[in-house]
Order: C-alpha cells, then sequence, then structure tokens
C-alpha cells in the first residue's frame, strides 16, 4: 500500500539524531482519558477491549489529540498487553483495578501451553488499525507503533494483573529461572514479529514499554529485561519502504541503566524524570537520541510554570540533535487538556529559540 509522502518528519529526524528546526513533541498516552473526546468514544465502544479491536474507533481515538494540538508523531492506540491476550490468557478490565488474567502463568506447564501469535491472525485488528491510520495520517506526522517489553509482559501475565509486591513473578525468577527465560524467549520472539506486523502495515518508528524494569536489580534487569530488549532491536526491520525505521527502548525507573540501553543498537532511549536530561547527555553522548523527561504532574501546575519547565528542559538539553521532548511517563486522567496545549506550543516556542 502507497502512502502519502511525510510532511512533518521532526521525530524521524530527531530520533535519528539529525538537525531539526524545532524541538519535535508528543506525549505518552495522548490518545487517553483526559480527552472527554476520548472518553465519549470509549463509551461508544463499549469496553476498553472493544475500542482497542474496532479498528475505526482505534484509528479515531489515534487522532484526537492531533486536532487539538499541534504535535510531531501520531502513537497507535492500543494497549501493551495484546500479545498476552492472543496467547489465550483471558485478559479482561476490572473496573477500578486494571487488567486481568483470567489464566496467569504460575508453573513450567503453564508456559510450556502458549506459543508465539501470529499478527497476521490473532492480532490483525492491529495492524488493521496501524494501516488505517496512516491512510487518516495522510502523511501530516508519523506513526509511531509500539509493544510492552518481555519483562514487563511477563509480570501481567506471571502475577495475573497489576501487582505492588511481584511475589509471583519474582518468586519465579529466583526459583525457577529457566522456565521464566522460556517465557521471556517467546514473548520476544512474539515482540518482534508484532513490531515487524506494524512496521509492514505503516508504522515509521516503534517504541518498547519497559513499564516494570525498574523493579529489577542491577543484574536480574540485565538477565531478565534488557538481555531480550537487545534481542529484540536485533531483530527489528531497520528499514522499509526506502526509509530507516527508528527504535527507542523506554525502561520507567531505568536511568541508572542508560549506558547499557545505548549500547542495545537502539536509535533512542527514553527517560522518566528521575534524571536531568543535561545528565544523561553528558553520560551517553551521541550514542542514541533522548527521550523525554517532564514529570508528568508539572501539567498540574500553572500555564507560566509549565512553560519554565519545558524551556529548562531544552536549556538543559541544549542546542543538539537528537531530543524528542515528552513525558517522563503517560499523562494523568485528571490534566486539563488545555495545560497540554501550552506545553507542547512552549516546546515548538523554545526549541526554535535555541537553535537561533
Amino acid at each position: 500500500m502507497a502512502f502519502p509522502t511525510l510532511k512533518n518528519d521532526r521525530l524521524i529526524k530527531a530520533l535519528l539524531r539529525q538537525p531539526t528546526d524545532t524541538t519535535p513533541v508528543w506525549i505518552m498516552r495522548q490518545a487517553g482519558r483526559y480527552l472527554p473526546e476520548y472518553r465519549a468514544t470509549r463509551k461508544q465502544a463499549g469496553s476498553f477491549l472493544d475500542l482497542c479491536k474496532n479498528k475505526e474507533l482505534a484509528c479515531e481515538v489515534t487522532m484526537q489529540p492531533l486536532r487539538r494540538f499541534a504535535l510531531d508523531a501520531a502513537i497507535l492506540f492500543s494497549d501493551i498487553l495484546t500479545i498476552p491476550d492472543a496467547m489465550g490468557l483471558g485478559l479482561y478490565f476490572a473496573d477500578g483495578e486494571g487488567p486481568k488474567f483470567e489464566r496467569p502463568l504460575r508453573s513450567a506447564s503453564d508456559i510450556a501451553r502458549i506459543g508465539v501469535p501470529d499478527p497476521s491472525e490473532e492480532l490483525r485488528y492491529v495492524t488493521d488499525a496501524v494501516s488505517l491510520i496512516r491512510q487518516e495520517l495522510d502523511g501530516k506526522v508519523p506513526l509511531i507503533g509500539f509493544s510492552g517489553s518481555p519483562w514487563t509482559l511477563s509480570t501481567y501475565m506471571v502475577e495475573g494483573g497489576s501487582s505492588k509486591e511481584y511475589r509471583h513473578i519474582k518468586g519465579m525468577m529466583y526459583d525457577d529461572p529457566a522456565s521464566l527465560h522460556q517465557l521471556l524467549d517467546k514473548l520476544a520472539q512474539s515482540v518482534i514479529a508484532y513490531l515487524n506486523a506494524q512496521i509492514e502495515a505503516g508504522a515509521q518508528a516503534v517504541m518498547v514499554f519497559d513499564t516494570w524494569g525498574g523493579v529489577l536489580t542491577p543484574q536480574t534487569y540485565r538477565e531478565f529485561s534488557l538481555d531480550y530488549m537487545q534481542t529484540i532491536v536485533e531483530g527489528l526491520k531497520r528499514e522499509h519502504d526506502g526509509q530507516t525505521i527508528p527504535v527507542t527502548l523506554f525502561t520507567k525507573g531505568g536511568a541508572q541503566w542508560l549506558e547499557a540501553i545505548a549500547d542495545t543498537g537502539c536509535n533512542a532511549a527514553g527517560l522518566d524524570w528521575t534524571i536531568d536530561i543535561d545528565e544523561a547527555r553528558s553520560r551517553i553522548g551521541d550514542r542514541v537520541a533522548l527521550q523525554g523527561n517532564l514529570d508528568p504532574c508539572v501539567l498540574y501546575a500553572s500555564p507560566e510554570k509549565i512553560r519554565d519547565k519545558a524551556k529548562e528542559i531544552i536549556t538543559r538539553f541544549g542546542n543538539h540533535p537528537g531530543h524528542v521532548f515528552n513525558l517522563g511517563h503517560g499523562i494523568h486522567q485528571t490534566v486539563n487538556p488545555d495545560h497540554l496545549g501550552v506545553l507542547v506550543d512552549a516546546v515548538h516556542e523554545f526549541g526554535l529559540e535555541i537553535r537561533k
């Protein structure tokens, strides 16, 4: 399928550490519950999963923030748990409790029963949505595809949902590491196939979300999270239709491992708010681009403070290529949407100033 030429390529250039006219900005969870139009569309869908699995509605909520804000990228509306759902674990969402699985993986025999999903079959609704979104974007901005990391996916699959203690997954990690490695290997192969299918369907950049990597020790992070993300980076299509496909790795709470993340071969490392961006850049130099890293709670502050904090991060990064402005994690659902508009405009304004 032929898609229109990309009109705004700031994001792609920045991820490849090429000069841009200003700092590109997009926001994690930019299509989400802070927008009243999103809440209306979700109500129309009937449930969160039904929203994810309806390509027209997934396209609609992907486009909604772009109609309000001058964002430099769209990100596919989906969920990180699509792969475990396709593995037959019985994903459902309990009100006020987040995602749950009817059949969590607690033993070697449980893990042996699951296979690698075929993106063209069990996950076809995702790739269909990617193609529809690319058509709807009409070259306005690039489309980002994504997946959860193997470690993060496995935490939900073994715990059966969200966790504060990680008793089951960490118990398996320490007591039966061979079984956990078997699961992580299946997930790495699944993520590679899934992201490559998104790229073939039209995603112009991809991102791996390692939401729970920060709960690990330095040794276990490398063995049970980072090694598998490196496997994914090595297995991804890095060119498609004559264009380079950048890949970003984001570990929440992972600033202490920034050098190791940069060594995976990714194009960019996502940063949460626990490290100053100038320190991050001094540590990794020009090896990878950096994405981040405003504390999401800044968006609860006044417009003046939002502008100040945006300018501070841009100033700390300096007049160098390779910065994609973002929050340090997803936007909170109770944020005033107008405050995000202030942030986006401020990033472009101060990004332009620093390049003069």
